[in-house]
């Protein structure tokens, strides 16, 4: 399993552990990284662009515009006759202005730049759709803004993106969605437009950092039980059990607490055992890290509780030898779990598998 230092973890409302550093398994989704000196056309197109046009774009995330500056930005992206690649410009300038500021994010969305960029979500233009993706994330850093990106009607064109933009659109839409699940009252919202398949095949299938911005927002997306249900559905389980079982995926911890998050319902419990998962929470509680070991017997726990047969599957495995050293060596809520799980394993039968 991948070594980390052991720390407390605290996610979305969500505690898990009790001791060590304040630095958890998720990260937020910050301003975009991606690339910040070109702005139209193909990678190796520059000469369209002035000299003062590029030392505006590389000075934009430092500088501190007017208003009457972003306000002529925002004309230039709602202005049907402006040629793409002004348009391009603009929203990379945009982009850029919010990408470091607190101040101009507000500036900017107060200017009314949050529905023209929202508009370029479904542009056909792939590289003008990614400027208008990753200006909209920039913008959601800020508390503020997420409700009027909301409402705005940024959530189905972001899913939307996440489907098919380029691979810089898509890790950023990941993130857009991450940073507009933080209100409660939108994970749902976020969940029915479709973003949980296409966010699951992030996961299974993305580069490094796509499939950690993935699992972050799965993470957030999970608090409803409505989108643990789409998860299973979507087939979550088995690329979660791959992350866990491959210390070098860099993946490990947040796939496990990901997959917690599914096991807290019967039928992410039916797949995770149907996908051989009992083996790898088995080994994760013997050769873990403290945090992983906490979470996997966690999720054991959740697996084993309401049914015999799961229980029988995770002594046939060789859980109760790491269970028991765990008992005696973990942090204080892992020893509680361990021991909580020892006691049910060793029942002969259950009373009753109406959790099953």
């Amino acid at each position: 399993m991948q070594m980390e230092s052991p720390s407390a973890f605290r996610y979305m409302g969500r505690s898990y552990s009790d001791g060590g550093e304040s630095s958890g398994a998720f990260s937020e989704c910050n301003s975009d990284c991606s690339g910040e000196i070109l702005y139209s056309g193909s990678p190796t197109s520059s000469s369209s662009a002035s000299s003062g046009g590029l030392q505006r774009i590389l000075l934009a995330g430092a500088a501190d515009y007017s208003e009457e500056m972003v306000r002529g930005l925002i004309s230039d992206l709602e202005s049907p006759s402006a040629p793409v690649e002004s348009q391009r410009r603009s929203a990379m300038e945009l982009r850029l202005l919010a990408k470091h500021s607190p101040e101009n994010r507000l500036r900017i969305a107060a200017a009314g730049a949050v529905g023209p960029l929202v508009a370029l979500l479904s542009h056909p233009d792939p590289l003008l759709q990614e400027h208008g993706v990753t200006a909209i994330l920039n913008l959601s850093l800020c508390d503020e803004n997420k409700a009027p990106i909301a409402a705005a009607g940024a959530i189905r064109p972001l899913v939307r993106a996440l489907c098919t933009g380029t691979a810089t659109a898509r890790e950023n839409a990941a993130c857009a969605l991450l940073r507009l699940a933080q209100l409660d009252e939108l994970r749902v919202a976020i969940g029915r437009s479709g973003a949980i398949p296409p966010l699951v095949s992030l996961l299974e299938s993305g580069g490094p950092r796509a499939k950690k911005d993935a699992a972050t927002a799965l993470f957030a997306l999970l608090s409803s039980r409505d989108n643990k249900i789409r998860a299973v559905e979507a087939g979550i389980v088995r690329p979660l059990l791959d992350l866990m079982a491959d210390p070098d995926s860099g993946m490990v911890d947040k796939a496990a607490y990901v997959l917690h998050a599914v096991v807290e319902i019967p039928e992410g419990r039916a797949a995770a055992v149907e996908e051989y998962g009992v083996p790898v929470l088995v080994e994760m509680v013997e050769t873990g890290t403290p945090r992983q070991k906490e979470i996997a017997a966690r999720s054991l726990l959740e697996i084993c509780k309401g049914s015999a047969i799961h229980r029988k599957m995770a002594v046939n495995e060789g859980a109760i030898p790491p269970l028991v050293a765990l008992s005696q060596f973990g942090t204080k809520k892992a020893k509680e779990k361990a021991e909580e799980l020892i006691e049910l394993l060793r029942q002969p039968r259950a009373a009753s598998d109406s959790h099953r």
